[in-house]
């Protein structure tokens, strides 16, 4: 018979949790005509995503949520600028998203040098395998 008390960790691999979202593309289920709905890992990626490429000032009743990296892109990208966005970034998945623990961060220059390529790398909650976001910030004007 098993001991269960706070000295034993806890060994299963079942996800107590399941994290759903709804899909930002909003495309339709055809067998339910509702919108289709992402779960788990996904959901997650989706949401650090969004956090990262979010502005202050863009959602509605929450001024203060938001990681101001745009204002880092018209910049000429140097070792400081790099530093600059991954406490940003870190500020930002730190406080607003709890389903994760961020491991790692890193800032690059693309090939052309037009674009930066950010990597987050994290754990979700329940998850054992680590996750990884890849995603691109770049100036439009």
């Amino acid at each position: 018979m098993a001991i269960y008390d706070s000295t034993n960790p806890n060994t299963t691999s079942r996800q107590s949790r399941n994290f759903v979202d709804i899909d930002l593309d909003f495309n339709r289920n055809v067998v339910t005509n509702d919108i289709v709905k992402i779960t788990d890992v996904n959901a997650v990626k989706r949401s650090v995503r969004n956090l990262v490429q979010t502005n202050f000032y863009e959602r509605p009743f929450k001024p203060e949520l938001g990681c101001g990296v745009r204002e880092l892109l018209f910049e000429n990208f140097t070792p400081l600028t790099g530093i600059f966005l991954k406490r940003k970034i870190e500020e930002v998945l730190v406080n607003y998203e709890p389903r994760i623990r961020l491991e790692q961060i890193t800032v690059d220059d693309d090939i052309d040098g037009n674009r930066l390529v950010v990597n987050i790398y994290f754990y979700v909650q329940g998850v054992a395998e680590p996750v990884s976001v890849t995603t691109f910030l770049q100036r439009l004007r």
